[in-house]
Protein backbone atom coordinates (compact mmCIF):
# COMPACT_ATOMS: atom_id res chain seq x y z
CA UNK A 1 0.00 0.00 0.00
CA UNK A 2 1.81 3.37 -1.18
CA UNK A 3 2.36 5.82 1.87
CA UNK A 4 -0.06 8.63 2.35
CA UNK A 5 0.11 12.15 0.46
CA UNK A 6 2.58 14.62 2.54
CA UNK A 7 1.81 18.23 2.57
CA UNK A 8 3.84 20.72 4.65
CA UNK A 9 2.54 24.32 5.23
CA UNK A 10 5.87 27.01 6.24
CA UNK A 11 5.25 30.39 7.31
CA UNK A 12 7.81 31.96 9.57
CA UNK A 13 6.88 31.30 13.11
CA UNK A 14 4.67 28.43 12.97
CA UNK A 15 1.88 30.17 15.21
CA UNK A 16 -0.31 31.65 12.11
CA UNK A 17 -0.34 31.16 8.90
CA UNK A 18 0.91 27.31 8.36
CA UNK A 19 -1.23 26.36 11.50
CA UNK A 20 -4.11 27.77 9.59
CA UNK A 21 -3.25 26.38 6.70
CA UNK A 22 -2.80 22.78 8.44
CA UNK A 23 -5.77 22.87 10.42
CA UNK A 24 -8.27 23.88 7.96
CA UNK A 25 -6.41 21.61 4.96
CA UNK A 26 -7.13 18.89 7.59
CA UNK A 27 -10.72 19.93 8.04
CA UNK A 28 -11.52 20.00 4.07
CA UNK A 29 -9.68 16.73 3.05
CA UNK A 30 -11.55 15.22 5.68
CA UNK A 31 -10.99 11.15 6.01
CA UNK A 32 -8.56 11.52 2.56
CA UNK A 33 -5.50 9.43 2.86
CA UNK A 34 -3.45 13.00 3.49
CA UNK A 35 -0.71 14.02 5.95
CA UNK A 36 -1.09 17.50 6.72
CA UNK A 37 1.97 19.19 8.25
CA UNK A 38 3.14 22.90 9.49
CA UNK A 39 6.30 24.34 10.39
CA UNK A 40 8.35 27.46 10.73
CA UNK A 41 11.24 28.69 8.85
CA UNK A 42 12.23 30.82 12.44
CA UNK A 43 9.71 28.83 14.73
CA UNK A 44 10.58 27.98 18.39
CA UNK A 45 9.28 24.09 19.03
CA UNK A 46 6.20 23.78 21.24
CA UNK A 47 4.53 27.72 21.00
CA UNK A 48 0.69 27.40 21.27
CA UNK A 49 -1.02 29.05 18.04
CA UNK A 50 -1.35 33.16 18.07
CA UNK A 51 -4.99 33.53 19.90
CA UNK A 52 -5.92 35.94 17.32
CA UNK A 53 -5.48 33.86 14.45
CA UNK A 54 -7.00 31.02 16.38
CA UNK A 55 -10.02 32.61 17.02
CA UNK A 56 -10.53 32.75 13.28
CA UNK A 57 -11.24 29.08 13.17
CA UNK A 58 -14.18 27.01 14.48
CA UNK A 59 -14.14 26.70 17.94
CA UNK A 60 -11.27 23.88 19.37
CA UNK A 61 -9.36 23.45 15.88
CA UNK A 62 -6.25 25.26 17.19
CA UNK A 63 -6.47 23.79 20.47
CA UNK A 64 -3.15 21.44 21.27
CA UNK A 65 -1.61 22.91 18.48
CA UNK A 66 2.31 23.39 18.76
CA UNK A 67 5.09 25.16 16.74
CA UNK A 68 7.67 23.70 14.88
CA UNK A 69 10.65 24.50 13.76
CA UNK A 70 11.50 24.09 9.69
CA UNK A 71 13.89 20.83 9.37
CA UNK A 72 15.46 18.73 6.40
CA UNK A 73 13.43 15.42 7.44
CA UNK A 74 10.37 17.24 7.16
CA UNK A 75 10.91 18.82 3.63
CA UNK A 76 12.45 15.02 2.79
CA UNK A 77 9.34 13.47 4.03
CA UNK A 78 7.21 15.90 2.02
CA UNK A 79 5.57 15.65 -1.15
CA UNK A 80 4.31 19.07 -1.40
CA UNK A 81 5.76 22.14 0.35
CA UNK A 82 3.27 25.08 0.15
CA UNK A 83 4.59 28.42 1.93
CA UNK A 84 2.78 31.26 2.61
CA UNK A 85 5.08 34.01 0.77
CA UNK A 86 7.87 34.14 -1.80
CA UNK A 87 10.37 35.15 1.36
CA UNK A 88 9.72 31.09 2.69
CA UNK A 89 9.96 29.54 -0.97
CA UNK A 90 13.60 31.08 -1.23
CA UNK A 91 14.60 30.39 2.07
CA UNK A 92 14.17 26.84 1.64
CA UNK A 93 15.46 26.94 -1.90
CA UNK A 94 18.97 28.76 -0.79
CA UNK A 95 19.32 25.24 1.33
CA UNK A 96 17.53 22.59 -0.96
CA UNK A 97 17.35 23.74 -4.30
CA UNK A 98 16.57 20.18 -5.36
CA UNK A 99 12.98 20.64 -4.12
CA UNK A 100 12.32 23.53 -6.45
CA UNK A 101 9.00 20.80 -8.30
CA UNK A 102 7.24 20.34 -4.97
CA UNK A 103 7.52 23.71 -3.76
CA UNK A 104 5.53 26.47 -4.35
CA UNK A 105 3.86 29.66 -2.24
CA UNK A 106 0.28 28.45 -1.61
CA UNK A 107 -1.24 31.24 -3.82
CA UNK A 108 1.23 30.23 -6.71
CA UNK A 109 -0.36 26.08 -6.63
CA UNK A 110 -3.39 27.92 -6.54
CA UNK A 111 -2.87 30.23 -9.37
CA UNK A 112 -0.66 27.05 -11.64
CA UNK A 113 -3.96 24.59 -10.63
CA UNK A 114 -6.42 27.59 -12.21
CA UNK A 115 -4.50 28.73 -15.17
CA UNK A 116 -5.09 25.09 -16.82
CA UNK A 117 -7.42 26.05 -19.66
CA UNK A 118 -6.38 22.97 -21.35
CA UNK A 119 -7.26 20.91 -19.07
CA UNK A 120 -4.28 18.77 -18.83
CA UNK A 121 -4.30 18.79 -14.94
CA UNK A 122 -7.92 18.48 -14.44
CA UNK A 123 -8.08 14.20 -14.14
CA UNK A 124 -4.73 14.29 -11.99
CA UNK A 125 -4.72 14.34 -8.07
CA UNK A 126 -2.14 13.54 -5.82
CA UNK A 127 1.68 12.82 -6.61
CA UNK A 128 0.78 12.95 -10.27
CA UNK A 129 -1.27 16.71 -9.71
CA UNK A 130 2.55 17.60 -7.91
CA UNK A 131 4.61 16.68 -10.59
CA UNK A 132 2.35 17.75 -13.67
CA UNK A 133 2.28 21.28 -11.61
CA UNK A 134 5.84 21.67 -11.00
CA UNK A 135 6.34 21.33 -14.50
CA UNK A 136 4.14 24.09 -15.52
CA UNK A 137 4.08 26.42 -12.67
CA UNK A 138 3.44 29.98 -12.90
CA UNK A 139 5.79 32.69 -12.02
CA UNK A 140 5.10 33.55 -8.39
CA UNK A 141 3.71 37.45 -8.00
CA UNK A 142 3.47 39.18 -4.55
CA UNK A 143 -0.27 38.81 -4.84
CA UNK A 144 0.27 35.17 -4.25
CA UNK A 145 1.46 35.71 -0.77
CA UNK A 146 -0.68 35.31 2.26
CA UNK A 147 0.18 38.46 4.36
CA UNK A 148 1.24 38.31 7.89
CA UNK A 149 -1.59 39.11 10.75
CA UNK A 150 0.87 38.69 13.67
CA UNK A 151 0.33 41.23 15.96
CA UNK A 152 -2.07 43.21 13.38
CA UNK A 153 -5.19 42.48 14.78
CA UNK A 154 -8.52 40.83 14.51
CA UNK A 155 -9.12 42.20 11.09
CA UNK A 156 -5.56 40.96 9.36
CA UNK A 157 -6.18 37.66 10.91
CA UNK A 158 -9.71 37.24 9.94
CA UNK A 159 -8.14 38.27 6.31
CA UNK A 160 -5.05 35.57 6.44
CA UNK A 161 -7.82 32.64 7.18
CA UNK A 162 -9.97 33.65 4.87
CA UNK A 163 -7.12 33.79 1.70
CA UNK A 164 -6.34 30.36 3.24
CA UNK A 165 -9.50 29.13 3.10
CA UNK A 166 -10.12 30.49 -0.44
CA UNK A 167 -7.03 28.87 -2.11
CA UNK A 168 -7.65 25.47 -0.02
CA UNK A 169 -11.57 25.25 -0.69
CA UNK A 170 -9.97 24.50 -4.56
CA UNK A 171 -6.45 23.29 -3.60
CA UNK A 172 -7.51 20.49 -1.31
CA UNK A 173 -10.27 18.71 -3.65
CA UNK A 174 -8.00 18.57 -6.23
CA UNK A 175 -4.93 17.23 -4.48
CA UNK A 176 -7.42 14.21 -2.89
CA UNK A 177 -9.28 13.70 -6.08
CA UNK A 178 -12.85 14.73 -4.55
CA UNK A 179 -14.84 17.54 -6.06
CA UNK A 180 -16.93 19.53 -3.97
CA UNK A 181 -20.37 19.06 -3.48
CA UNK A 182 -22.02 22.42 -5.01
CA UNK A 183 -24.33 22.90 -1.82
CA UNK A 184 -20.84 22.27 0.49
CA UNK A 185 -18.42 24.46 -1.28
CA UNK A 186 -21.58 27.18 -1.20
CA UNK A 187 -21.76 26.85 2.81
CA UNK A 188 -17.96 27.15 2.79
CA UNK A 189 -18.08 30.18 0.71
CA UNK A 190 -21.21 31.89 2.94
CA UNK A 191 -19.06 30.99 5.96
CA UNK A 192 -16.05 32.76 4.94
CA UNK A 193 -17.74 36.15 4.05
Amino acid sequence: MPEPLSVLFVCTANICRSPAMELVARDLAGAADVVFRSCGTHARDGEPMDAAMAATLPAGMADGFRSRRLTGSLLASADLVLTAQAVHRQHILDDHPRLHRRLFTLGQFAATLASDAAGDLADLSGRDLIAAAGQRRVHSVPEHDVADPYRRGKKASAQATGTITTMLSDIVPRLVGTTWPEGRRAAREGEDA
